[in-house]
């Protein structure tokens, strides 16, 4: 349903890319968050609440919350599905949902250490999105090559923090998709690299091209390298899962967190965009576009208008 792939051991850019797979569109929007906006964790009563420290440009779902992100530290964030999600039992710490954890991340923390550091400062919780059950975990990574991923599970949330963690993909959870991978070549097993569109088999994958990846000459073919990994790890439009689901890529975006530019490829459209982080920081108000545009191509920073804060 969906994969992220750190490029994190090149000489040129640290620089991550994830794919989003769903059965409909979650309809996203590019968004420029300034330093200093109050946020909330959500409608909830004991919603935490927040200033953001640090902008971002992020990506909506559904205009209800960041599915992914980078801010002006080169800290980005990802939020894939999970089954699994079993949030911590209610306790005295303020909550934020699943929908604005990324967000949350993203206001807060320039590092991964630090935000690992703080994990456990906020409670995280499940509600419902439109109507439906969604359950999901984060992976994070920054400029100084460091991932961590962070799943709710069990009742307890569970980290993964080093540099090694970089490839998440769904259920299982990521202990049992290491587990797995270990079955493969060149990764401790002698299996060749598996090609369905499941979950376990898009991880192997993943981390099978991206162990393979030739040394890039420049920055253009270090961007290219992660996309290219996380396009093979891509669903076709009408591909079916073994229970008859259908859950397509609808697109892809590239966090490149050593020049601080985000990228952004909609599936319905051959071109790629991409907005530079550093040319928006000293903006003081929220910017938002449509990125999906079909005749949308190159660098949009220009374009992100005004907009009224909506999450």
């Amino acid at each position: 349903m969906c994969t992220r792939v750190f490029w994190n051991d090149n000489p040129i850019a640290k620089v991550a890319s994830r794919s989003m797979d769903w059965a409909v569109s979650d309809e996203p929007d590019l968004w420029f968050y300034p330093a200093g906006l109050e946020r909330v964790g959500g409608p909830q009563a004991d919603a935490a609440t927040w200033t953001s420290v640090y902008a971002s440009v992020a990506l909506s779902m559904w205009q209800i919350g960041t599915v992914d992100g980078m801010n002006e530290k080169g800290l980005a964030a990802h939020a894939l599905f999970l089954y699994d999600v079993e949030p911590e039992a209610e306790d005295a710490r303020a909550t934020v949902s699943l929908a604005m954890w990324v967000q949350y991340l993203l206001d807060h923390f320039d590092t991964v250490a630090d935000a690992v550091e703080h994990v456990a400062d906020i409670r995280i919780i499940a509600p419902p999105i439109r109507g439906q059950y969604m359950g999901a975990h984060i992976a994070i990574e920054d400029a100084s090559g460091d991932s961590a991923i962070f799943e709710p599970i069990n009742g307890e949330m569970v980290v993964h923090h080093g540099a090694e963690f970089t490839v998440m993909a769904n259920s299982p959870t990521f202990d049992e998709q290491l587990a797995n991978r270990a079955r493969y070549r060149p990764f401790g097993g002698e299996l060749p690299p598996p090609g369905d569109i499941t979950s376990a088999d898009r991880f192997v994958r993943a981390s099978y091209f991206r162990h393979y990846l030739p040394e890039p000459r420049n920055l253009e073919q270090t961007v290219a390298g992660v996309l290219q990994v996380s396009q093979n790890v891509a669903v076709p439009a009408g591909a079916p899962y073994d229970d008859g689901g259908i859950y397509p890529t609808w697109w892809h975006s590239a966090s490149d967190l050593t020049n601080l530019t985000y990228y952004f490829w909609s599936t319905t459209s051959p071109n790629v965009i991409w907005a530079e982080l550093p040319e928006l920081a000293a903006q003081t108000e929220v910017l938002s576009m449509n990125p999906r545009a079909e005749h949308l191509v190159g660098d949009v920073t220009g374009l992100l208008v005004p907009a009224a804060l909506v999450y």
